[in-house]
């Protein structure tokens, strides 16, 4: 029997939180409490019917679940009929778990699916050394009083220790902006253009907060209704004056606290549907067609750790026979203000292009000027796993309001080698 064809994919936007820097408002809610709120509210708006199934995601690790998206359902007291599953892939979790979701919806049963993501960078669960996790295992699993009294002969000094999560990748034993600071300089990116960078994200964020943008795309949390990190009153000079992040040796580090991305708190939302589950939402919601995505990985040991995007983006501008100036909108996930920048560079060098993305360089002139028009991560925050849903709804809502047949591109770089890409359409 032939398989069906996969019916058109929808992306609607969704809501989230604000975003808040590590111990500010958000500090007292874990990642499932910042959840809940945005699964009820959009359940909520399906009047009755439960989406077809849910995927939610999480970056940081915690002992107290496996499956955030069943717990979040469970606990928003939503759907306990509806399956779900949890997914990562750092930055990209919410994003991937929107294709994993396209993929799974079918026209026959299985037509909305509610897409998320979630980070408390406030609320990090600490663990023991290995060594010391055996140890207390066998101690407790220990049938008398001598047994137990025998293992501690066992238990070492050195194995007493806490495992703390850090932002740092196991393979390099680099931070992302370590490994950030190493491709500017490979790439030439210099303080300025980063500085010049970060402050038109806050001053895009803050513009597009004022003008009423994201009214409809984030849900208050008790008194806190606004994105704590845009800076209103930053500037050049303010900028100009901070010391390197990354690199405070050298004398050449070129990253700063204002143009990387803070460790932040939040939880992001959208949908992904068929025609038929793009029925149940409102009609006022903004939705755009997922016309194609691609996913990349290059090896970070050769390549810069966040420069897969740059690989994936003119593949898939080939595969559908598009160049750079068919593309209206250019949201790219700011990690930091030098990974936007030198991705731009790379997507404009021909060698580049040829030997490493593996595509004739005929794209045209990259259009710098359509990029993240409402502020990107560097202004507006980074919750690991909410960033990708975060991006996603905003696109999707510039996007819908121009003219049919307009396309957008969603970038997102992620830790480890990889990042997602796709291709939007105005319907």
């Amino acid at each position: 029997m032939p398989v069906p064809a996969q019916p058109r994919i929808w992306l609607a936007a969704g809501v989230r939180t604000p975003f808040a820097k590590v111990d500010g408002p958000l500090a007292d809610l874990d990642a499932i409490q910042l959840s809940v709120p945005l699964a009820r509210h959009m359940v909520g708006l399906l009047g009755g019917r439960l989406p077809d199934l849910a995927v939610w995601g999480a970056v940081v690790p915690s002992l107290m679940w496996s499956n955030i998206a069943r717990e979040v359902l469970m606990d928003a007291g939503v759907g306990a009929t509806v399956p779900a599953f949890g997914t990562v892939m750092a930055c990209s979790t919410s994003m991937i778990g929107a294709f994993e979701a396209a993929r799974l919806l079918d026209g026959r049963g299985r037509n909305l699916a509610l897409v998320g993501g979630v980070d408390s960078m406030s609320r990090i669960q600490l663990g023991l050394s290995q060594p010391l996790s055996d140890w207390v295992r066998k101690f407790q699993n220990a049938r008398s009083l001598g047994d137990r009294i025998s293992h501690l002969a066992d238990l070492h000094v050195s194995d007493v220790r806490l495992w703390i999560p850090g932002v740092v990748n196991r393979t390099s034993g680099l931070s992302m902006g370590e490994h950030t600071e190493i491709t500017a300089k490979e790439w030439g990116i210099g303080r300025a253009e980063q500085d010049a960078l970060a402050l038109q994200s806050h001053q895009r964020a803050v513009a597009a907060w004022d003008r009423g943008f994201f009214d409809d795309l984030v849900l208050p949390v008790g008194d806190f209704a606004r994105d704590a990190i845009p800076r209103r009153d930053t500037t050049l000079e303010k900028l100009a004056r901070l010391p390197p992040a990354f690199d405070k040796t050298s004398g050449k580090g070129t990253l700063t606290a204002g143009s990387s991305t803070p460790l932040t708190d939040g939880a992001a939302s959208l949908w992904v549907a068929t025609e038929e589950g793009l029925a149940a939402l409102p009609a006022a919601t903004p939705r755009v067609k997922l016309v194609d995505y691609e996913v990349a990985a290059v090896d970070f040991r050769v390549e810069g750790l966040l420069m897969a995007p740059a690989f994936a983006i003119p593949k898939l501008l080939k595969r559908q026979g598009l160049k750079y100036d068919d593309i209206a909108l250019w949201e790219i996930h700011e990690a930091f203000s030098a990974q936007v920048l030198f991705h731009m560079k790379a997507l404009e060098d021909p060698k580049f292009l040829r030997a490493k993305a593996g595509v004739e360089p005929d794209l045209g002139p990259f259009p710098r000027e359509r990029i993240n028009p409402n502020g990107g991560s560097v202004a507006l925050g980074h919750p690991f796993g909410a960033t990708g849903a975060r991006i996603l709804s905003q696109a999707i809502k510039e996007l819908a309001a121009m003219p049919a047949g307009t396309r957008a591109i969603v970038s997102i770089c992620a830790d480890g080698g990889q990042g997602t890409v796709a291709l939007l359409e105005a319907g």
